[in-house]
């Protein structure tokens, strides 16, 4: 069981990482300010919910594999640069398209279920995500208490909520700055090509990317 002064320390800390300046915070402005704060709403349930993931990996060890393993942080890599690819190439030739959601318009409208899972999906598939567990947790972990794997489990859950509160803050912010502009046609088609841009960006700079 984590004591009060590690509960403050590591939420502020995790505070603080969710507002650095990153493809998760970056992804969710986009959403807020193109199809309204429902939908950056979404998109942050489904990006904190992977964190459930790599908590689990990390609690049980299965991580290190990741760490250590040069051929497996390969594979997830590419695996995670793929699926960007794909949601990059899916705004494209959807550009044109009005981006709001609309639930009388649901053709041409992205479901807030999508944005959860291709929300989920970037976070699991990031495997940077996973080694930012392996660095950060142990330093918040007081192995004379016992119960490590508990212990992690605590930070896992008080990370999530933290990223949880900071992306819906942050989504709904952007869509109430952003109410004139997502009725222009032009922003809309504008916007599907940034978001498009932003995910091949995401997906260029994880496949090249170091340990």
């Amino acid at each position: 069981m984590i004591d009060l002064d590690t509960f403050w320390l590591f939420f502020a800390t995790s505070v603080a990482l969710a507002l650095a300046p990153g493809p998760d915070i970056l992804f969710v402005i986009t959403q807020g300010v193109t199809r309204g704060s429902k939908a950056a709403i979404s998109l942050a349930c489904g990006l904190s919910s992977g964190v459930i993931v790599h908590t689990t990996l990390a609690a049980l060890g299965v991580s290190v594999v990741f760490k250590t393993s040069e051929i497996a942080f390969f594979v997830l890599k590419i695996i995670g640069a793929a699926y960007l690819f794909y949601l990059a190439y899916q705004a494209f030739i959807h550009r044109n398209e009005l981006i709001r959601i609309d639930a009388k318009k649901t053709k041409t409208t992205l479901k807030y279920k999508t944005l959860f899972i291709r929300g989920f999906f970037m976070n699991v598939l990031n495997p940077k995500v996973i080694l930012f567990f392996l660095a950060l947790f142990p330093q918040f972990v007081n192995e004379q208490k016992g119960f490590v794997a508990f212990q992690m489990a605590q930070l896992g859950l008080i990370f999530m909520l933290s990223a949880l509160i900071v992306f819906i803050i942050v989504g709904i912010c952007a869509d109430k700055a952003s109410a004139s502009l997502t009725k222009n046609p032009k922003f809309a088609k504008f916007a599907n090509i940034l978001t498009s841009c932003i995910f091949a960006a995401i997906a260029v700079k994880l496949a090249f990317s170091q340990r």
